[in-house]
């Protein structure tokens, strides 16, 4: 299923065939760098299951038009009147527009469902804040250790 799409990239449901790329991912250490440790293919596979294969999912599938797989995007519940979106990009898609686009998809996503949108990251994953202020979201504090930023759906 697709969750949201633009002319360059589209969101969609994992399977279980994005285990390989998924583990890719998740293993290398530049891209975990402000995540957790790299995952290991048994963490890999308990990711997808948990987050990727969930009902409904944490997590989706990030592929090009066509068809290559660039990462994942995080969309779900926050708190009751929020969702959290965020992005993991392969290094290769780092730096290309694609992080600011799945932004502007999953934070129309959270409008259209009458919700504020949240992104959340390491106070030293400054790529992060900077797509988050450049996208109108306003700091909002610290919680958990993550900067949290803000933007507020108006009716």
């Amino acid at each position: 299923m697709i969750l949201t799409e633009n002319a360059r990239l589209r969101l969609r449901t994992m399977c279980r065939d994005d285990l390989e790329e998924l583990y890719a991912l998740l293993s290398d250490a530049e891209v975990m760098r402000w995540l957790e440790p790299p995952f290991s293919r048994t963490q890999t596979e308990d990711f997808l299951e948990q987050a990727g294969l969930s009902e409904p999912p944490l997590v989706y599938a990030a592929e090009s038009s066509e068809g290559e797989f660039l990462g994942y995007a995080i969309y779900h519940g926050y708190d009751e009147r929020s969702c959290e979106l965020g992005w993991v990009l392969k290094p290769a898609f780092w730096h290309k527009g694609y992080a600011d686009e799945m932004t502007d998809l999953l934070a129309a996503l959270a409008r259209l469902e009458g919700k504020d949108a949240v992104i959340e990251c390491a106070p030293e994953q400054t790529a992060s804040a900077q797509i988050a202020r450049r996208h109108c979201f306003s700091y909002e504090g610290r919680a958990g250790g993550c900067d949290v930023y803000r933007l507020r759906y108006k009716e």
